[in-house]
């Protein structure tokens, strides 16, 4: 499928991502994320499907299985 954003003329493939989004305050990583990536411009699309198991995920109390660091980034001067 080609991209959506003007200009690009990449194409989508399936790819498997990190994802990252904040819930409840936290932040959250997934890896192995299922998503179609733009070959030329990175633009990530994850389909409702995808959408809706994260969201059970992230409701059902399932436990992470890791943890991962977190910088805050502080300007330099």
């Amino acid at each position: 499928m080609k991209c959506g954003i003007p200009g690009c003329r990449g194409e989508y493939e399936e790819r498997h991502i990190v994802h990252t989004i904040r819930h409840e305050e936290q932040i959250v990583v997934m890896d192995h994320v299922p998503a179609e990536l733009c070959s030329e411009c990175g633009d990530v699309l994850l389909k409702p499907q995808t959408m809706r198991h994260i969201q059970f995920l992230l409701k059902s109390g399932h436990k992470p299985v890791g943890s991962a660091p977190l910088y805050e980034y502080t300007p330099p001067f």
